[in-house]
C-alpha cells in the first residue's frame, strides 16, 4: 500500500448531499457543506469533516449520541454553540467535546454575517442511536454504517 499524500482539505470534494435527514428535516441543512476528509482516506475508526456554515445555517438538528463521541474545533467564524439551555459564542481556536451517553443534545448556528469553517470528529462505534429533544425524529447507526430515520413513535419515514 502506498502512503497518502497530503493536499489541502479544501480539495477534498463536497459531500453530494447536504445531509442524511429525512425531510422536512434535510431542507433545514442548506447552508452547510461537509468535506468528509475521514472518508476521503479511508480512515475506518473515526471520522473527520470540515465544515461550512453560511451565515444563517446550522449544523444539525439539536442532538445527543449514545455511544459515539464527538468533538468540534473552530477554524473560523463565530458559531453559536447551543447547549442545552446554554448557548456560547465559539472563537477561532476553540474547541469542544461531547462524550456520548452524558451531557445535553447541542448544534451550531451560523448566528454572524460571516461564513463559519470547523472540523468536526467522531468515532464510527457501531449501534449508536442519537435523540433530537427538540424534533419528531430519532437515528440509529447501522452495522453497514447507514442510519436509519424514525418519528418519536418508531414509524419508518
Amino acid at each position: 500500500m502506498s502512503s497518502p499524500r497530503p493536499i489541502p482539505a479544501e480539495e477534498v470534494p463536497v459531500r453530494s448531499k447536504s445531509s442524511n435527514y429525512p425531510e422536512p428535516y434535510a431542507s433545514l441543512m442548506n447552508g452547510r457543506v461537509k468535506r468528509k476528509l475521514g472518508d476521503f482516506f479511508q480512515l475506518k475508526n473515526f471520522g473527520v469533516n470540515l465544515t461550512t456554515l453560511a451565515p444563517g445555517s446550522m449544523s444539525a438538528l439539536k442532538h445527543q449520541h449514545s455511544r459515539q463521541d464527538e468533538f468540534v474545533y473552530v477554524v473560523s467564524g463565530t458559531p453559536t454553540l447551543v447547549c442545552g439551555s446554554h448557548e456560547y459564542i465559539l472563537e477561532p481556536g476553540e474547541c469542544v467535546g461531547f462524550k456520548a451517553g452524558e451531557g445535553s443534545a447541542h448544534h451550531l448556528l451560523n448566528r454572524s454575517e460571516n461564513t463559519v469553517t470547523y472540523l468536526e470528529i467522531g468515532d464510527r462505534t457501531s449501534g449508536d442511536e442519537v435523540v433530537y429533544p427538540d424534533d419528531d425524529i430519532c437515528a440509529k447507526s447501522e452495522a453497514d454504517g447507514t442510519w436509519t430515520f424514525t418519528h418519536k413513535d418508531g414509524r419508518p419515514y
